[in-house]
């Protein structure tokens, strides 16, 4: 399956994807057709927004493309027009999708899901900053995206910007790990598996007296897992109440911590600041932080599951590898939007024509498919070195 086959060949099939949706009434709701000229069907203008997402086709090029397959019979401008117009309609049929995910997530009746959190950036041509930061979640068990919101460059990550179904465990990066996101998921009655860096979220202990990490595992030169029970910091200003945690902490190995000592220095210098002393030694140890009981998940377990976390990375790299998700060629704000749009809209399609594919028979008749394997953590992760594992803990 490739990105181009749901605009030819698969392109029926895929619209089948979309069958709960009403393409043309939708497309009139969000003004993304106002006049029946050259694209008077939805359907078509969603087929030249995929296409000029997908194929690298200039404006031009896939107005000509559109002439040539006797789709419609249009300027680049016009077409630059309709697809500026675009994007608040692809914004709707992405959220669709999403929510049909949700629908027959619940129907499966699984007591929890394991989410992975991420973002990315991409640039429009010319620009060395962040332009604009696609935010994804990506359900580990059913292999395929959940939750995904594209903002601007002030869009920063915060697990607030995800929807929360009771039960779900979701992971994530130290990005993460501040009080309103934590408190979202809480209130949501989910939990939550983050990486924890002592600067990022101020703890307490369940007394309610500060309490600081590093000079806990002072106390403890030789030791190499810990466990602590703390809560987060109350947050008056923002109304957030301290909630119960619990901190894992596992010692990396010599390579793994010179290695992460290494990355921050340099980044210090890239920043022309000094690394301060606090986070060269934070720098020694894998730190998450949980909202999950012991009883539901131990510690070795919970370190093992955060291992995970890696392959929403790999998502990202499919989306830009495959998708090219980061070419960005449009300059003007609205049109980015809609190419944008566009792509994480073809992801989500091919996703389920993939799955469709997998339990398709050429019998004619369903086959009984074998529940997909477990994925293999990353042995070469190196926040926690090259180790062996010893009675599920990962040493060093």
């Amino acid at each position: 399956m490739t990105p181009f086959s749901i605009l030819d060949g698969q392109w029926q099939f895929a619209l089948k994807m979309l069958c709960n949706v009403d393409l043309e009434a939708s497309a009139r709701e969000h003004k993304a057709i106002q006049r029946k000229r050259a694209i008077s069907t939805g359907q078509l203008l969603l087929r030249l927004a995929l296409m000029y997402a997908l194929s690298g086709f200039s404006l031009r090029q896939t107005a000509a493309w559109a002439c040539q397959k006797g789709l419609a019979n249009l300027s680049d401008v016009a077409l630059l027009k309709r697809l500026r117009s675009a994007k608040a309609w692809l914004g709707w049929l992405l959220a669709q999708v999403l929510s049909q995910r949700a629908q027959e997530h619940s129907l499966k009746g699984l007591p929890r899901r394991l989410r992975l959190v991420d973002a990315t950036t991409v640039s429009r041509p010319g620009s060395r900053g962040t332009d604009w930061r696609v935010h994804l979640s990506w359900d580990l068990q059913a292999c395929r995206i959940d939750s995904v919101e594209l903002t601007g460059s002030e869009g920063g990550e915060t697990l607030s910007r995800f929807p929360v179904c009771p039960g779900d465990w979701v992971v994530g990066d130290r990005g993460y790990a501040h009080r309103r996101g934590l408190h979202w998921v809480w209130q949501s009655q989910g939990h939550f598996l983050i990486r924890f860096h002592p600067q990022n979220l101020p703890l307490q202990d369940r007394q309610g007296q500060p309490w600081e990490v590093l000079s806990r595992l002072r106390q403890d030169p030789q030791g190499e897992l810990w466990e602590f029970e703390v809560q987060t910091a109350p947050d008056a200003k923002r109304k957030i109440p301290a909630l119960p945690v619990r901190l894992l902490v596992l010692r990396k190995s010599p390579a793994a911590t010179e290695k992460a000592r290494q990355k921050i220095l340099q980044e210090a210098k890239r920043k022309g600041r000094r690394a301060s002393a606090e986070a060269l030694e934070a720098a020694e140890y894998m730190m998450v932080v949980t909202s999950i009981p012991q009883r539901e998940l131990g510690v070795e377990q919970a370190l093992e599951i955060y291992r995970f976390r890696w392959q929403i990375e790999l998502v990202f790299k499919r989306l830009k590898g495959l998708l090219e998700l980061d070419e960005l060629p449009a300059k003007d704000p609205r049109l980015a939007q809609t190419f944008l749009l566009a792509k994480l809209l073809a992801a989500l399609l091919l996703e389920d024509l993939t799955h469709r594919y997998l339990a398709f028979s050429p019998w004619g008749f369903p086959l009984q498919v074998l529940p997909a394997a477990e994925p293999m953590a990353d042995p070469a992760d190196p926040a926690w070195g090259l180790g062996s594992c010893r009675d599920g803990v990962a040493q060093p």
